[in-house]
């Protein structure tokens, strides 16, 4: 068991620091530039809207002749793509999917890769394209299939405006990537599990104005990374937003979700399974939550691994919540940390929570220090205690988003492409607006 006195030092002289973006982030130049220098239109490279034709090897043709500098077109119409394409070393590119792309192989991997570039951007122009992946089809047989869009190692980058529907796995996954931004997407799937909707290790990052519904994360955050921002993200039926699950070698900071509102979803969940290293200045502000599961916790014995020395969690702070969870026999907050290694400087200040079944809500801790709930103070030592405490359920009026789905999507029948929304968090405005040009680049 570690010691108290190793934890008070940095308990007195600690005062949170806003997490925040740490520079700019998305695309070095516009889109409208990179068309004013080459526009490479997949049509032209032997591509054919009539929802057969491969679109993978044109598509990787185009991006050859394009990605010095210049935009790959994908101009509205449906394309079937059976060969994935891993599209790399691009500078100064862009691809503007106006279209439909629609699964049509049942193989693995990830349908569209973007790998090692610089001054990137994928978006619709039109704000109506999409991709279409039936997952359906194989997940309703009890197996999965490609994953939509992967980025590795890009930076200075973009993606919005995009619908991506019933994808047969992961839906966006962003490896060590750096100043991007994530906006204005619908990701729209089954409730099931293996189908995260964003997932992000990187540094630098924004998400905003995105909805997700899905049966696995909603916006979720892994190691390592440093200087995230995701607000304005709307979980319509998912697993919500979690941070983890974190192993060896953990090194997350500097985190902020802002206005996160949850339909049948958790707008937070930090776990860890084992592991080692550290999460440390993380917040959560303006929170809305209906019928979240687990609507805030820190679960430190996520999974059976416990071969490493535990991973240190501190500095959290959760403000500004209202909302209730799915039923009184979860705890409403649940803040369980690791006996040798105790979570420390934890606030909730304005966290109203309360249950949609019974007269009382639960809060559970355990090694968890700070002030709220049922944390205790750090003047008491440090050491190994477990506590539940009970409170008189009292309601606190939430607002609700007119979108709110009230059930998941059935497994056995394709998906209608819905349109980007407009809004993403109740009397909130996004950040940017959609798009609507005419042509490659708004150039015609």
């Amino acid at each position: 068991m570690l010691k108290a006195a190793l934890f008070v030092l940095a308990l007195l002289s600690h005062s949170f620091a806003s997490a925040q973006l740490s520079g700019r982030v998305g695309p070095l130049t516009t889109y409208a530039a990179k068309a004013a220098v080459k526009v490479c239109n997949v049509l032209d490279y032997g591509a054919k809207s009539d929802s057969s034709t491969d679109l993978g090897p044109p598509l990787a043709t185009a991006w050859v002749a394009c990605r010095g500098g210049g935009l790959v077109y994908i101009p509205a119409g449906n394309y079937a793509m059976s060969t994935w394409v891993s599209l790399r070393q691009g500078s100064g590119a862009a691809i503007q999917l106006d279209g439909t792309i629609i699964r049509a192989s049942d193989t693995g991997g990830n349908m569209i890769s973007i790998e090692d570039s610089d001054d990137f951007e994928f978006f619709s122009g039109t704000s109506k394209g999409a991709m279409q992946g039936y997952g359906y089809k194989l997940i309703s047989q009890g197996t999965f299939g490609a994953r939509f869009i992967r980025f590795t190692n890009v930076s200075n980058f973009s993606i919005h405006g995009i619908a991506l529907v019933d994808s047969a796995s992961y839906y966006l996954v962003f490896d060590t990537c750096t100043n991007g931004e994530i906006y204005n997407l619908i990701l729209r799937g089954i409730q099931i599990g293996e189908t995260d909707g964003i997932d992000i290790w990187g540094q630098n990052i924004w998400v905003h104005d995105v909805e997700v519904t899905n049966g696995d994360e909603c916006v979720t955050i892994k190691s390592p990374s440093k200087y995230i921002l995701v607000e304005s993200v709307y979980c319509n039926i998912s697993g919500g937003n979690a941070i983890g699950s974190l192993g060896t070698g953990t090194d997350i900071s500097n985190v902020l979700y802002r206005r996160i509102y949850a339909n049948q979803a958790d707008p937070c969940y930090l776990k860890t399974n084992g592991g080692d290293g550290t999460v440390s200045d993380v917040t959560w502000d303006t929170v809305i939550v209906h019928k979240g599961p687990y609507v805030l916790a820190v679960n430190e014995a996520w999974g059976t691994d416990r071969g490493s020395i535990g991973v240190q969690v501190k500095n959290l702070y959760y403000k500004n919540w209202h909302g209730y969870n799915t039923v009184n026999s979860r705890p409403v907050i649940r803040l369980e940390c690791d006996p040798d290694l105790p979570c420390y400087n934890i606030t909730l200040n304005n966290v109203n929570l309360w249950t949609a079944d019974g007269d009382y809500v639960t809060w559970s801790c355990q090694n968890a220090y700070g002030t709220g709930a049922c944390l205790r103070s750090a003047n008491n030592g440090l050491s190994t205690y477990t506590s539940v405490t009970t409170a008189g359920k009292t309601y606190y009026a939430t607002s609700y988003m007119p979108s709110d789905l009230a059930s998941a999507f059935p497994s056995t029948v394709s998906f209608t492409i819905p349109p980007v929304p407009t809004t993403f968090y109740p009397d909130a405005a996004p950040s940017s607006k959609l798009l609507s040009i005419s042509g490659p680049g708004g150039l015609n």
